[in-house]
């Protein structure tokens, strides 16, 4: 692989050093600064004409900082001649307004993806989008990957698996996912019937499918945003009689009151991944973090090397 470099933004820069290190590459050097009015200054510090160029960048908080840091060394690497570039995208912000759901508001992921498209990359490798249609946003090839396989391997060690756990999709809308955890896993499935009364308030209404009473239910999302979602479906199998309630999600957003959300939520503990950082202060004793690292290191590593990525895709 000796024509293909990494580097990485300074959204994440743990996680890059992780993929380093399973790739056995070393990182690529870049000067990153700030001028005194805030604008985002770059310098790419080593040759990369005719290279296969991987930038890594999740559009983590500060979401426009982050995702215009990646438009600015998209463009640096384009304007160096190199000759593929990829973002990879652990976690893509913009992505919750995915279509017109009502008048008069903006398709963000389409727009997020537009503007990548123009500023120069050629291949995008995204993981747990919002919406799957998202790939269909780009006019450029998308792999997308699912931490699930992760996330499974992790409950399995822990002998979470079988006629002993519930599935529970926390809304309608994450009842594909659920069934891929469920595939793995195995239980029953059951479905919390949630109504939006605003961007952050939800009420979680019935609990449809599977009874929970007496058996270990893991509630599976993509998101783990302000929580209030997902710790009021642990609410809902709690109260449904669940003897235990575990939470999985892939990226570990956690605002607001997420944290303390959670630390009174009657949960039995959190697992999310590394998609994101956890920053400061979120750490824990409830929440533990997987690592992603060497899933996004055998995608980058079959990309350069044009071989199929589709069974990384479960």
């Amino acid at each position: 692989m000796n024509d293909m470099k990494f580097f990485t933004g300074r959204a994440h820069p743990e996680l890059a050093k992780s993929v380093c290190a399973y790739l056995g590459l070393p990182l690529g050097t870049l000067i990153m600064g700030n001028f005194p009015d805030g604008e985002i200054s770059c310098k790419i510090d080593e040759d990369v004409r005719g290279r296969d160029v991987f930038i890594m960048q999740p559009t983590c908080p500060p979401v426009n900082d982050t995702l215009m840091e990646l438009l600015i060394l998209i463009d640096s690497f384009k304007r160096a001649s190199a000759e593929r570039i990829t973002a990879v995208m652990p976690y893509f912000g913009y992505a919750r307004q995915d279509r017109k759901d009502e008048g008069r508001v903006p398709i963000t992921a389409k727009l997020a993806a537009n503007i990548i498209t123009r500023a120069g990359a050629d291949r995008v490798l995204a993981m747990d989008l919002h919406a799957a249609q998202i790939q269909g946003f780009f006019d450029i090839p998308v792999d997308h990957l699912y931490a699930s396989p992760v996330i499974d391997e992790h409950f399995m060690g822990l002998d979470l698996c079988g006629d002993k756990i519930v599935v529970v999709s926390p809304d309608e809308g994450s009842i594909k996912r659920a069934l891929r955890h469920m595939n793995r896993l195995g239980g029953e499935l059951a479905i919390i019937d949630k109504r939006r009364s605003s961007a952050s308030k939800t009420h979680q209404a019935n609990i449809i499918g599977a009874p929970v009473s007496g058996k270990v239910a893991l509630v599976f999302d993509d998101l783990i945003s302000t929580a209030s979602s997902i710790c009021g479906a642990a609410a809902v199998m709690h109260a449904g009689g669940a003897s235990q309630v575990y939470l999985a999600a892939t990226h570990g957003v956690l605002c607001d009151q997420a944290v303390q959300r959670l630390q009174q939520a009657p949960i039995d503990g959190v697992f999310i991944t590394d998609t994101v950082p956890l920053a400061e202060g979120k750490e824990v004793p409830k929440i533990e973090v997987l690592s992603i690292a060497p899933l996004l290191g055998e995608a980058i590593k079959r990309i350069h090397r044009n071989e199929s990525v589709s069974r990384l895709f479960v």
